[in-house]
C-alpha cells in the first residue's frame, strides 16, 4: 500500500536503541490525526468483510491500532502482554529476540474455536513476537487467523515474513 502521507510522516532514528539499527518511529503515525485516519481506513477495508470476533493487540504499540478497528469492526479486542501484566490465568509463549528470550501472555478465556481472529502489532522485522503470538491464538484453535502490521522491514535484510508462510498477512507499509 505505501501510503506517501504516512511514508513522509514516519520518523526513522539512526542508531537506536543500539548502533546500526535504523528505528521506525510508529509515535509520529499515531500523534497525527490524519494518518491515524489513513491507517484505520486501510485495514478496516483489508478486514471488514473477514468476519473478525477478535483482534490480538500485541504490547504496547500493538494496543493502539488493535483497539481502534476492533471499534470500528464491532468485534472484541484482546491483549498479548508482558509477563505478570494479567490479572488472570494466562497461557504464555516464550520466544528468542535481538537480545535474549522474551514471553507473551493471554488469558486462557480469550478466544474460542468459533473466533476469527486478527494479530496486530505496529512492525514486522524479525517476526519473533508476532510468532508467539501467533501460537498463542492456535492454542484455542480458531476458525481463521489473520494477521497484520502497520510496517514490514525488508531494507535491513529482515525476513519475518518468513516466519508466517501460509498465512494471510498484510502490511500498510514496506520498507
Amino acid at each position: 500500500m505505501n501510503n506517501k502521507t504516512l511514508l513522509d510522516n514516519l520518523r526513522c532514528i539512526p542508531d537506536f536503541p543500539k548502533k546500526g539499527i535504523n528505528f521506525r518511529d510508529v509515535t509520529t503515525l499515531y500523534k497525527n490525526a490524519e494518518c491515524l485516519q489513513i491507517m484505520l481506513d486501510e485495514m478496516e477495508a483489508i478486514y471488514k468483510d473477514k468476519g473478525i470476533t477478535k483482534i490480538v493487540g500485541i504490547e504496547s504499540r500493538g494496543f493502539i491500532m488493535a483497539a481502534a478497528l476492533a471499534a470500528r469492526l464491532g468485534c472484541g479486542m484482546v491483549m498479548a502482554r508482558k509477563p505478570g501484566k494479567l490479572p488472570s490465568t494466562v497461557i504464555k509463549e516464550s520466544f528468542s529476540k535481538e537480545y535474549g528470550v522474551d514471553t507473551i501472555e493471554m488469558h486462557i478465556d480469550s478466544i474460542d474455536e468459533n473466533d476469527i481472529v486478527l494479530i496486530h502489532d505496529d512492525l514486522l522485522a524479525t517476526g519473533g513476537t508476532a510468532k508467539a503470538a501467533y501460537k498463542l491464538v492456535q492454542h484455542f484453535h480458531p476458525k481463521k487467523v489473520y494477521i497484520n502490521f502497520i510496517i514490514e522491514i525488508k531494507d535491513e535484510g529482515l525476513h519475518g515474513r518468513d516466519e508466517f508462510e501460509g498465512i494471510d498477512l498484510t502490511t500498510l507499509l514496506t520498507i
